[in-house]
């Protein structure tokens, strides 16, 4: 007896079924919320947050460069990170060529580091 869906498309059924479950609990995750919730507005409810008090600058005010100089660093040396503790638990199969390997990359990253701290990039004042 000859099925209606071909064997290759039944395979596909389990990724189908999970995104209409994914797509399905997000729908319903957003709507929920708006019948649910009661909409009444009030003055404190619209009023801007600034840390307990109000405003006193223009909220597109320029910040400091050294604020995206720091934010920068903190990337990069997270990222630094994220590369070491993969090297770590691979040491013992890639061998000598990817121990030296990780050294220049560390090295390099020593050099640029030691280079904005002497010009000063990290202060804060």
């Amino acid at each position: 007896m000859q099925t209606v869906f071909p064997e290759y498309i039944k395979e596909y059924l389990p990724i189908v079924i999970f995104l209409g479950l994914a797509v399905g609990l997000s729908f319903v995750m957003v709507v929920i919320p708006f019948i649910i919730a009661s909409a009444k507005p009030d003055s404190e409810k619209l009023s801007s947050y600034e840390c307990g008090f109000e405003a006193f600058s223009n909220a597109r005010g320029q910040f400091d460069v050294r604020f995206y100089l720091v934010s920068i660093l903190f990337i990069i040396f997270d990222l630094e990170i994220a590369f070491l503790f993969p090297w770590a638990i691979t040491l013992k199969k890639i061998g000598v060529y990817g121990f030296w390997s990780m050294m220049v990359f560390l090295s390099v990253l020593t050099v640029g580091f030691i280079y904005e701290w002497k010009k000063g990039g990290l202060e804060w004042e």
